[in-house]
């Protein structure tokens, strides 16, 4: 069988850390911040780290 290859969408816009965890970039970062708090913005920046129920769905697609 076989390789299962990666899904390459998902490997630029995801990351795993060392014990495990995938972290991403904030959403709602593009444009439109004249709508958003100073303090939304400055919480936006850097990255996030998934939910737990959606871990296991994106190990899946990142093959790890």
């Amino acid at each position: 069988m076989p390789k299962q290859k990666t899904n390459r969408a998902a490997a630029k816009r995801f990351k795993v850390t060392g014990k495990g965890k995938i972290k991403s970039a904030n959403a709602f970062t593009s444009h439109r911040f004249h709508g958003k708090t100073k303090k939304q913005r400055r919480q936006l920046r850097g990255t996030a780290v998934i939910e737990k129920p959606m871990v296991k769905t994106y190990h899946k697609l990142l093959q790890k």
